[in-house]
């Protein structure tokens, strides 16, 4: 059984369902149906599968639209990025997904409501329920919200390398020097700075950027530089 009331996870995802039974649904594990045999809320297996395929087309329009100087390559690899089941998994287990499963006894006492593969799937499940009872806009807006935190790392993470290593890798065949970054402003309270920053190519400022990290400035900096050097 679920530890928890399933009425207060709306709250915790911020989402008021018309039908409660499909974000109950959304939550039960196979092992449960094996033991209680209770065919009124049948497993989460088909909304997994379409949460699935929402979630996999509302990032790839997300970051579609967000990031347009992106190839297809790179598009491909922050969308893996973000719905691979470590991403899903950790969370579904940041929201408790995890204390409101279904879950048979066996799979509860061998640690079922922490395995990634049953957060993830659940995480899923509830975005298919989202879907079905909400609609395609309340879905976007609840997916937007819960990867957030984990795009603005996978952006770091994963891109700020490519674009400075883009920069550098073209700089030194041109002009046979290698660009360094400098902070030129900081402005903002310590929770909400905002940075500024010049890369350079020996003495010669070749951009700004700005973000809420030196990382992140020097990426826009350098992505800025590489736009201006190929005249876009």
């Amino acid at each position: 059984m679920a530890l928890a009331d399933i009425a207060d996870l709306q709250a915790i995802l911020g989402v008021d369902f018309q039908d409660i039974v499909l974000l109950q649904q959304s939550l039960v594990h196979r092992s449960y149906l094996n033991e209680n045999g209770d065919l009124s809320l049948p497993s989460n297996e088909r909304l997994e599968f379409l949460g699935d395929a929402v979630l996999g087309f509302v990032v790839a329009d997300q970051i579609y639209k967000e990031f347009p100087e992106l190839s297809e390559g790179e598009l491909t690899k922050l969308r893996s990025a973000l719905v691979r089941r470590e991403t899903l998994s950790r969370i579904a287990l940041a929201l408790g997904l995890g204390e409101y499963l279904y879950l048979g006894r066996g799979e509860e006492e061998s640690g079922g409501r922490r395995r990634p593969r049953n957060l993830s799937c659940a995480l899923e499940a509830v975005i298919g329920a989202i879907y079905i009872d909400r609609g395609l806009e309340a879905t976007t807006g609840f997916i937007n919200r819960i990867l957030r935190a984990e795009l603005e790392e996978a952006i770091e993470d994963k891109l700020i390398s490519d674009y400075k290593s883009r920069l550098q890798q073209y700089i030194q065949s041109e002009r046979k020097v290698t660009p360094s970054y400098r902070t030129v402003e900081e402005i903002g309270p310590d929770h909400a700075k905002l940075f500024t920053v010049e890369v350079l190519a020996g003495e010669r400022v070749l951009a700004q950027g700005r973000g809420r990290s030196k990382q992140e400035a020097e990426m826009d900096a350098a992505r800025a530089a590489l736009d201006d050097l190929r005249g876009r």
